[in-house]
């Protein structure tokens, strides 16, 4: 194969090349109105084609006595295939302008019944115990935050309770900021022991003003309540004054699990199998007053399906009504077209000179 043919070989191969890029990626980027004329892109291998066979032509020859020097000048037989290039990508921008790019602009008008949630979660030393996968309490975070990403459309708070309450995300539709929030949460935040009815409370207080159709608590805990100034049963009431519906989760294998019963002098915990004793009635008088339901887990499974069972039961309402404009982007893939094809009528008349 002779030298020409092999450089108009590698231009065909390398125009055909960008021609397929081209397509891949303008296809993502923009709407076509006409895109059955993307076919004639074929052109391009079928140009390259006509190249390669042209360059194998035999043409005059002339005796030169310095072709030596004349062919260290390689550049040249390059050179003389830049009009392929030129030629081949402005028929490829003139076949894009052809098919009608379009860009899209849409928005949407949401309308969303509104269900505000307060995670309620014991965060007592209790919550270290092992009869979950790697404790109740990483295990509790874990299925929280698969929970929190399921429903993008309702705002969210999270409430940690031990022996006091506080909030530790009020009521946010950035989830992002509640599931880091989330992730921070341990035992030793606040005083030791269990206060349910203060978190509950806690988290009715956040719910207090709320003007969603639906104001739900998920409550979770691993014991009873020991510790904080309102009774479980009190904060329910109060619950149920505010239209607030609770879900309680008690958290714990039955029978014995390996809990933490002190700590070593170098800040580890001590652990030793002992009783769990869940307040079972309690969690489900507290949810059938508010007009939830109470459910046990005893592993990370269950408590899963737990979350999930709520999602089901909390399902928000969504009205969506879609609208879009179309713009037309031919013009610049048009004009470009046009100037490499024009640069390559010049090139070829001006520059690259043919013997007659």
């Amino acid at each position: 194969m002779r030298k020409q043919q092999k450089i108009a070989l590698v231009f065909a191969i390398l125009g055909s090349i960008v021609a397929a890029a081209l397509w891949y990626w303008l296809k993502d980027q923009y709407k076509f109105q006409d895109a059955w004329i993307f076919w004639f892109l074929l052109l391009i291998p079928v140009l390259g084609l006509y190249e390669w066979l042209s360059a194998g032509r035999r043409h005059p020859k002339i005796n030169l006595s310095t072709y030596d020097q004349l062919s260290k000048t390689n550049w040249n037989n390059t050179l003389v295939r830049l009009p392929f290039l030129l030629r081949s990508a402005g028929i490829a921008l003139l076949i894009i302008a052809l098919a009608r790019p379009q860009s899209e602009l849409s928005w949407q008008d949401v309308t969303t019944e509104g269900i505000d949630i307060v995670i309620t979660m014991d965060i007592s030393v209790s919550m270290l115990a092992r009869d979950f996968e790697p404790d109740r309490l990483e295990s509790s975070k874990e299925v929280a935050e698969d929970f929190i990403k399921e429903r993008p459309n309702d705002r969210i708070g999270l409430v940690v309770y031990e022996g006091e309450s506080f909030t530790q995300c009020p009521l946010t539709t950035d989830h992002k900021v509640l599931i880091d929030l989330l992730k921070q949460i341990n035992p030793g935040m606040v005083e030791g022991g269990t206060a349910i009815g203060m978190g509950l409370a806690n988290s009715v207080n956040r719910l207090r003003e709320s003007e969603a159709k639906s104001k739900v608590v998920i409550l979770l805990t691993d014991g009873d309540n020991n510790a904080g100034s309102i009774a479980p049963v009190t904060a329910a009431e109060i619950a149920r004054e505010y239209g607030v519906r609770v879900y309680t989760i008690g958290v714990g294998s039955r029978g014995k699990a390996l809990s933490p019963v002190g700590i070593y002098p170098d800040g580890r915990y001590r652990f030793e199998y002992t009783d769990v004793n869940i307040n079972d009635e309690s969690l489900k008088e507290i949810a059938e007053m508010t007009g939830g339901r109470y459910f046990r887990a005893t592993d990370g499974a269950a408590l899963a399906n737990i979350y999930q069972e709520i999602d089901r039961l909390e399902k928000t309402k969504i009205n969506v009504t879609e609208h879009s404009r179309h713009a037309e982007e031919f013009f610049w893939f048009a004009v470009f077209g046009a100037g490499l094809l024009l640069g390559e009528f010049f090139f070829r008349s001006l520059i690259l000179q043919t013997l007659p």
